[in-house]
């Protein structure tokens, strides 16, 4: 086994950055744009907006965590957005990687919290890139027509500031937290991933698939604080 530190700008089995659909996306995304960090905030609000956010997507399946396959499918959960956000970085020359979080989101619909029980969400995913010597925390998971729905600003990214989550919604109310530090990844680590979710969310890994948008309850019921 290599002890070489990684570059964060090799393909992998997940941040499939030499997929040519990839390649293709961020080529389209930055559009000739040939400053760096204005090249990745475009990247940023095409991964964002892009590729719509929905939690109900197969988590048994190892395809819901592949780059490719998430943009192929054009809907994904933080995971695979940032994994999306990470290989397109990469396939233009930029390190990025994937870091995660243990985060609780006191906006938890009453659905999604039946088949859950809890409002603590492990392995939350966001991107970190390099620009400039620096590496910057970037976020894209809520596109812009879901946070209208949800009552929630969508998350901004310039490139040179953390882009993590908003602490508050529209209304004051806490939004989202982060609880733990899971550190950064050169790849989707799939496999632990599964492991935990299994252990934690059992209903939501045995249930039916395909489960309804999340974009669709969401404008359905109205999301509030847990007692």
């Amino acid at each position: 086994m290599s002890n070489r530190e990684p570059t964060y700008l090799d393909a992998k089995e997940f941040i499939d950055s030499g997929a040519p659909a990839i390649r293709a996306f961020a080529a389209h995304a930055v559009d000739g744009e040939t400053d760096p960090i204005r090249r990745m905030v475009r990247l940023y609000y095409a991964v964002r907006d892009g590729i719509s956010y929905d939690l109900y997507v197969d988590y048994t399946d190892p395809e819901t965590y592949r780059a490719s396959s998430v943009l192929a499918a054009g809907l994904g959960f933080c995971v695979g957005k940032a994994a999306v956000f990470a290989a397109s970085a990469r396939s233009l020359g930029v390190p990025a990687r994937l870091g995660f979080a243990d985060v609780r989101n006191h906006l938890t619909s009453p659905r999604l919290y039946e088949a859950i029980r809890t409002d603590l969400f492990t392995w939350h995913g966001y991107a970190e890139i390099k620009l400039n010597g620096v590496w910057v925390k970037a976020t894209p998971a809520f596109d812009k027509q879901l946070c209208a729905k949800v009552g929630v600003d969508p998350l901004e990214f310039d490139g040179r500031r953390d882009s993590l989550f908003q602490p508050f919604d529209r209304t004051g109310r806490r939004h989202m937290e982060y609880v733990n530090d899971r550190g950064v990844f050169d790849d989707v680590p799939v496999r632990q991933m599964m492991r935990d979710f299994w252990v934690q969310y059992p209903a939501l890994m045995a249930a039916p698939k395909p489960r309804a948008r999340f974009a669709d309850e969401a404008v359905a019921e109205v999301l509030g604080e847990k007692d």
